[in-house]
This record gives C-alpha cells, sequence and structure tokens, in this order.
C-alpha cells in the first residue's frame, strides 16, 4: 500500500452516519428506486465501479484488467449466474478520463475485449497538520514502512472463490455500514501533510468514540490482522473473487486469521492508532487491487 492511504480524523465534517443520503452526495451516482437499485452501484469516475454485463455462460467467464501502474493483467470479480454474468470492475483514482477495457476469456477459451469510457471527477482537498515524524519518516520508520508496504502488497492480492453467503444474491452485493458514527472525511480527498502533497484518500472515515463496536459489512474471511506504522491496528477481510475489506485505527481487534464472519459480527473497536489526530474507523473497499468508494455498496 502507497505511504499515505492511512487516514486522519477532520473535524470539520458535519455528516451523519449512517444516513441513505451519504449515497448521493456531490459525484456519487443518482438515487434510483429500490426495485432498480443494485450494488454496488455504477459509477464510471476515478475511484468508482464499472458494472459491465458479460451475456449467457455455463461457466463463470474470466476476466481481467490491466493493474493500475503497471502491464500486468489482474482478475476481475465476475458475479451472476450462467443466464447472466456481471464483471465488476474497480477502477483505480489514478485513472486517466477516457476509454478503458477489460479482457473477457469465455469457457470455450475465446478471448474478446469489452471496453468502457471514465469520465473525469475532481475532488476536494484538505490540509492537514500531523506530528514531522509521520510524513518526514526516520530510517528506522521508514524500513518498518516499507516492509509493512511488501506484506500488505500480499494481502491486497488475495483473489479465492466468491464466499457463497456473501453472493447469495446473485448480483447484489449490499455491504453494512461497519459502525455507528459520523462521516469526517469522504473517499478521494486529496490531502496535504505539513504542506506536502500525498496520495488522495482511498477509503471512508467514520469518526466516533475509542471503544465503539466495529462489525463485519457483509460475510467475509479475516486474511490479514497487524499494527502498522500508518494504518495503526487494521484487518483484512476477504469476500471472494478480489472483494476485500480493509478497517484501520483501530483500538482492539476482535478476530484472528482464518477466522469466517457472517453480516454483523464483531470484528473490533475504533480507536485512534497510527497515524491519526483522532479516533475514527479508516473504512477501504477495494476490488482488482484498486481501492474504491465504499458508499457504492451500501443503501
Amino acid at each position: 500500500m502507497t505511504t499515505r492511504r492511512s487516514t486522519l480524523w477532520a473535524v470539520s465534517a458535519s455528516l451523519v452516519w449512517p444516513a441513505a443520503a451519504l449515497a448521493t452526495q456531490a459525484g456519487r451516482a443518482p438515487k434510483a428506486s429500490a426495485s432498480a437499485t443494485v450494488w454496488p452501484q455504477a459509477l464510471l469516475v476515478p475511484g468508482g465501479v464499472a458494472r459491465l454485463p458479460l451475456g449467457a455462460a455455463p461457466e463463470r467467464p474470466v476476466v481481467t484488467v490491466q493493474a493500475s501502474g503497471g502491464t500486468a493483467q489482474v482478475p476481475v470479480l465476475v458475479i451472476g449466474a450462467p443466464q447472466q454474468w456481471t464483471a465488476v470492475v474497480g477502477i483505480p483514482l489514478a485513472a486517466a478520463p477516457g476509454k478503458a477495457s477489460v479482457t473477457v476469456k469465455e469457457p470455450d477459451g475465446q478471448k474478446r475485449q469489452l471496453s468502457y469510457t471514465v469520465a473525469d471527477k475532481k475532488y476536494v482537498e484538505q490540509r492537514l497538520t500531523v506530528a514531522p515524524g509521520t510524513v518526514d519518516l526516520s530510517p528506522e520508520n521508514q524500513a518498518r514502512y516499507e516492509r509493512e508496504r511488501d506484506h500488505q502488497a500480499g494481502v491486497m492480492a488475495t483473489f479465492s472463490e466468491p464466499i457463497p453467503d456473501a453472493f447469495s444474491q446473485g448480483a447484489q452485493l449490499l455491504m453494512q455500514v461497519p459502525t455507528q458514527g459520523r462521516q469526517s472525511s469522504s473517499f478521494g480527498l486529496r490531502r496535504v501533510f505539513n504542506g506536502q502533497s500525498r496520495n488522495p484518500h482511498s477509503g471512508m472515515d467514520i469518526a466516533a468514540p475509542t471503544g465503539t463496536p466495529i462489525v463485519a459489512p457483509m460475510p467475509g474471511q479475516v486474511i490479514d490482522v497487524g499494527d502498522y506504522f500508518f494504518n495503526g491496528n487494521t484487518i483484512w477481510l476477504d469476500h471472494g473473487g478480489g472483494l476485500l475489506t480493509m478497517y484501520c485505527h483501530l483500538s482492539r481487534t476482535d478476530v484472528k486469521v482464518g477466522d469466517r464472519v457472517k453480516t454483523g459480527e464483531p470484528l473490533g473497536a475504533i480507536g485512534a492508532t497510527g497515524r491519526v489526530t483522532g479516533p475514527h474507523l479508516h473504512w477501504g473497499v477495494m476490488l482488482n487491487r484498486t481501492m474504491v468508494d465504499p458508499a457504492l455498496f451500501i443503501s
């Protein structure tokens, strides 16, 4: 993970969480009727999600997309049934506006390109002041960060078979909000720490007192639990097919690697570990090794 993917509590925010209106804030997909809405909602912008119909096939097609910033092909989540398969593609925050595509390999071995168009989106900028040692790292902390970055790169490469309970509604991947609190920072925020520009905010921050419970938003398996320099106490869940979720800055963790959890089961509690300015949960959602907007997965 990048050096600046950890999160901070922005005390000036005032949105109340949970609230259905969050899914329709600026830049989000327009609200649809309950009968028409599917999750995740499609939003073809950097940090959004593309839903690409693949048609009917007796077996699940294999879909790949070029990794952000590289040439390697990474697998894409495919959901549905033989009557209709859908590729659910995470669009990198660094994606340039314009044409993009995935490669579809049919069960008979034939390959085809499936294109979509990414629209431009401007995210707001936030300037924050933090302890100098968390921006300009000492050699010891830099070495620690690099070890942790390499470890978590392996975690983020996880691709497993979809967990049946998580995909019981076919093309519906609706998530429960993992904690009660106030949305204190939104996805995609461009941050400047002590005057130095860093990567955009790759998750959603929910501010609440230390000790506030955090629960699983959908069924999954714990694939990583650790204490990291930027992210503090962190849990990763694998929901299958390259759909992962991340929970950072926890005061405690109540699960271990290998545990399977159901929707609403406890994971840990909100804290202020790692690089933070106050207690909050940083909640991240990943598709095909790309962080995407969690708001697209909630009602």
